[in-house]
């Protein structure tokens, strides 16, 4: 009788013991498919920045090829009367014709910028509409940063007179690149980074 007893509990010991251990793996793995997903679902949340960033070289670098494939240097294409044209034009400078011909500045320049802003994408997950102002900010540089490579000048073509003035011509990178700057500055100004989060640096 004591053997039977003695038998019974240790069955009882073992089944106990190996729920158990089949409780915490279960709970483990649980948690760890839990902490997968999050993971995965933060790399999505960044991802779709890239995804922009990719949208808008695409579209700029069409464009450009269009133009030059299409048209003649110096040619001009009326869209809306005394407002916009597409012009195509050269710039192997910056804006305004900055810095013209200093091509390994500009190269050293854009490689340090994208570097940065690639940084704050990455460590800025909660501020999505940050992401956003450098995403932009990222397919602009990396669309003109392309023409430097490939043609050691970059395709301009959007013309555009404002108000009798003749705004320097640019193109859909210079676009994105305005855009995002000016996206990062109202939210720098305007939003309250003290209390729910500051654009973070390290």
């Amino acid at each position: 009788m004591l053997f039977l007893r003695s038998l019974t509990n240790s069955i009882e010991r073992f089944f106990q013991v190996h729920l158990f251990n089949r409780q915490l793996t279960f709970l483990s793995n649980a948690r760890l498919s839990y902490a997968t997903i999050k993971e995965w679902k933060e790399r999505i949340s960044v991802f779709k920045f890239y995804i922009l960033a990719l949208f808008l070289i695409a579209i700029d670098q069409v464009t450009k090829y269009i133009v030059v494939s299409r048209m003649e240097i110096g040619e001009q294409l009326e869209l809306i009367p005394n407002f916009l044209y597409f012009t195509s034009h050269r710039n192997s400078g910056a804006a305004w014709g900055m810095l013209e011909g200093q091509m390994w500045f500009f190269y050293i320049v854009t490689i340090i910028v994208v570097g940065v802003v690639v940084y704050f994408i990455q460590t800025n997950r909660d501020q999505p509409m940050l992401q956003l102002g450098f995403s932009f900010i990222l397919g602009g540089a990396i669309g003109n940063f392309i023409d430097r490579i490939l043609f050691q000048e970059v395709v301009d073509f959007i013309d555009v007179y404002i108000f009798g003035y003749n705004f320097p011509i640019f193109n859909i990178a210079d676009s994105a690149l305005t855009i995002g700057v000016i996206l990062i500055i109202i939210l720098i100004l305007f939003e309250d980074y003290s209390g729910k989060g500051k654009v973070k640096n390290g």
